[in-house]
């Protein structure tokens, strides 16, 4: 039986009298891809950051690497905040930051590492995402947008984390930009091995990288599994997601 990394079970979101999530259940296997999906205003991302801890949910219990978030202790905080990388949707570099800087970050607070086995690190993680070394003195306003994801990225994988927590990386990227980022997430996976659980609507992203998938809609998880499990659910969210008229060009493409 495969380790489960994040366990969700019967999580209630009020924001005051609007019902956000009501009863969701899910679960995120070692090593895996695992997609949050869902329309907008569906509880991805705050069910995304409930689960690192920048939420807390209204009821319902979640657990991260074995660790009950909701009534966490500090010391086992800190342990998942080694153990976890974060990328969220713009990419939030430190506008004041040069890129060396802002991978620094994380190292600077976590670690007693002194400055020169920081920089290795920091090099290594700019080589791990396809970066090259004159970048690291760059600041996020002469970046483009590509390229801010792949620094945020360096940043997430500082720490060599046990998970990774994507919102919507691919948005704002051109086909070609999202389908290198896609191609460079998946090969890190398999090379280090650490579980990603993303927010994303990208259904290129769905049909190439993601292994399992929680589809949310009407405040609960309405499909969850691998693409081919859920695409055979006859429901009208899976239905509308899916199998519309970009659900079908993409089904054609991939000859399913």
């Amino acid at each position: 039986m495969a380790k489960r990394v994040v366990e969700v079970k019967n999580v209630i979101t009020r924001f005051g009298s609007k019902i956000i999530h009501n009863g969701v259940n899910l679960y995120v296997n070692e090593g895996e891809i695992y997609g949050l999906l869902g329309g907008s205003g569906s509880g991805k991302s705050t069910l995304l950051n409930e689960m690192i801890m920048l939420l807390k949910p209204t009821g319902g219990a979640i657990s991260v690497l074995g660790k009950d978030i909701i009534n966490i202790s500090a010391n086992d905080a800190l342990y998942l905040k080694h153990n976890w990388g974060v990328l969220f949707q713009s990419g939030a570099l430190f506008s004041s930051l040069n890129v060396k800087e802002n991978i620094d970050v994380l190292l600077k607070e976590y670690t007693k590492l002194n400055q020169k086995t920081r920089d290795d690190i920091i090099k290594l993680k700019i080589e791990l995402v396809g970066l090259k070394m004159d970048v690291l003195g760059l600041y996020p306003s002469q970046l483009s947008g590509g390229m801010i994801k792949k620094v945020a990225l360096a940043r997430a994988l500082v720490m060599d984390p046990k998970i990774l927590f994507l919102d919507e990386p691919t948005s704002g990227l051109d086909p070609v930009g999202a389908q290198e980022f896609d191609d460079m997430l998946y090969n890190l996976r398999n090379m280090l091995g650490f579980s990603v659980i993303m927010v994303t609507h990208d259904l290129d992203t769905v049909w190439n990288i993601v292994d399992r998938l929680a589809l949310l809609g009407n405040a609960k998880v309405v499909a969850e599994g691998t693409l081919s499990e859920v695409l055979k659910i006859d429901e009208p969210t899976v239905n509308s997601f899916f199998k519309g008229k970009r659900g079908l060009l993409r089904r054609r493409t991939n000859g399913k």
